[in-house]
């Protein structure tokens, strides 16, 4: 019940009783503190009166003062500021390093806000403050939802950050990658990220200009021309079409020109798999893209409005594809263009978080709002977590909204981190009725 403890000192929600040290002084708490995250004592520069005089600096809470010597506190410096003590069980005295003690003050928890908390975390139906949503204010709710959008972006923002640094520094090749890890829509997504790892930019930029040579490293580096990577059924019919020989007998030409080694075919994953969504498809999407350079983060750049957006983003398979989904099995004709929905994920999860980690970077105060305005003028995502959040009672008109409602879920509902969250408060402020 630690965590618990953090939270009701943090919000200052003390039991209606006088505030007393566990040697019967006095407590007022002016200010509470910062609360750390990181290591080092619980709250930083926390105000408060005991005995009638201030103290400035750090507080420690623990649910048992024993837990104190446990986590070698009276051994370490970074405690020798701590003013005052908050425990649940005050079981032993404590000690500083120079074994001067410490002012401690046992906090109860308000009998209501721990009900609330245990009912919260035994609660299966999902959301389990469904029940509370109805009741929150217009303005509670936006600023909330406002706050998460930001939240989920900056998480975007430290994963492409990692990809720059991958990259050797590069943008481009880190917007790339970004965009390629996309273009797995969940099920590939860490297989094409592996896979765009694998493309030598610098030597296929010698040949830019050639669709055919573009394919043939794609397909090949991601090892889909290995003839053990096709179905035995098909691998006959893939031979005599003759265009899968072509593509392996370039790959191989390129693949000894540049000292290229592909990836394990086997890492691509194919049950359960829409056939639109096949690698094959997805990397003739992305070889058509490249080709007509608009894989490039300075293209991304220029884009001011959502059809120059999606304009960059339009893209459409080789002929071959336009009538297979693997090598050797034929289909019925069709372009295979990338759909409204695809697209639509594509610019939230790529080139919205791409600009917005790139104007961070380059301190483009109008990129990071462009992207904003790119997030509310896109249409919302519709999945299952939406769908849950829209039973509750909460509106979701747009893909901030959507984006907003992703991040609530993952990374606190997911994760019972009911104690950070806006309506988990409000929750925990309810009264029974």
């Amino acid at each position: 019940m630690e965590q618990l403890l953090h939270y009701v000192w943090k919000h200052k929600l003390f039991p209606l009783v006088e505030l007393k040290t566990t040697d019967g002084k006095p407590v007022e708490v002016i200010d509470p503190g910062l609360h750390n995250h990181n290591s080092g004592p619980d709250f930083f520069n926390a105000k408060v009166k005991i005995n009638h005089t201030l103290w400035v600096g750090n507080v420690e809470i623990h649910d048992k003062s024993s837990d104190w010597f446990l986590h070698g506190h009276d051994k370490d410096q970074a405690y020798d500021n701590v003013v005052l003590h908050v425990t649940g069980k005050p079981d032993v005295e404590v000690t500083n390093t120079a074994g001067q003690y410490i002012p401690q003050m046992v906090l109860e928890v308000p009998s209501t806000i721990r009900e609330n908390y245990e009912e919260l975390l035994r609660t299966d139906q999902y959301p389990p403050c469904y029940q509370i949503i109805p009741d929150l204010t217009t303005l509670n709710i936006h600023a909330w939802m406002a706050a998460l959008q930001t939240e989920r972006l900056e998480q975007k923002t430290e994963a492409i950050i990692r990809r720059v640094k991958r990259m050797n520094g590069s943008w481009e090749n880190a917007y790339f990658l970004t965009l390629a890890r996309n273009y797995g829509f969940g099920i590939n997504g860490d297989t094409f990220e592996e896979w765009a790892t694998h493309i030598p930019f610098s030597a296929i930029a010698h040949h830019r200009d050639k669709l055919f040579q573009i394919e043939a490293v794609f397909m090949g580096q991601a090892g889909l021309l290995d003839i053990n990577a096709i179905p035995e059924r098909y691998q006959q019919e893939a031979l005599n079409e003759g265009y899968y020989a072509k593509l392996r007998n370039e790959y191989l030409y390129l693949a000894h020109k540049f000292s290229l080694c592909p990836m394990d075919y086997k890492r691509w994953k194919f049950l359960r798999l829409r056939p639109q969504n096949f690698p094959h498809i997805r990397l003739s999407q992305l070889a058509n893209l490249y080709y007509e350079r608009k894989t490039g983060l300075s293209q991304l750049v220029e884009c001011k409005d959502l059809f120059s957006l999606q304009s960059l983003l339009s893209t459409k398979v080789t002929p071959y594809w336009e009538t297979h989904y693997t090598f050797g099995s034929i289909s019925d004709l069709n372009e295979k263009n990338l759909s409204p929905f695809s697209m639509n994920l594509l610019m939230i999860n790529t080139c919205i978080p791409m600009l917005f980690a790139y104007g961070r970077h380059s301190a483009k105060e109008a990129l990071c709002n462009r992207a904003f305005d790119f997030l509310e003028q896109l249409k919302a995502e519709n999945n299952y977590i939406i769908r849950l959040w829209k039973e509750c009672g909460l509106t979701v008109k747009n893909a901030g909204d959507s984006q907003a409602l992703i991040q609530l879920k993952k990374e606190y509902c997911d994760k019972k981190e009911c104690l950070r969250c806006r309506i988990g408060y409000e929750y925990l402020k309810k009264t029974k009725k």
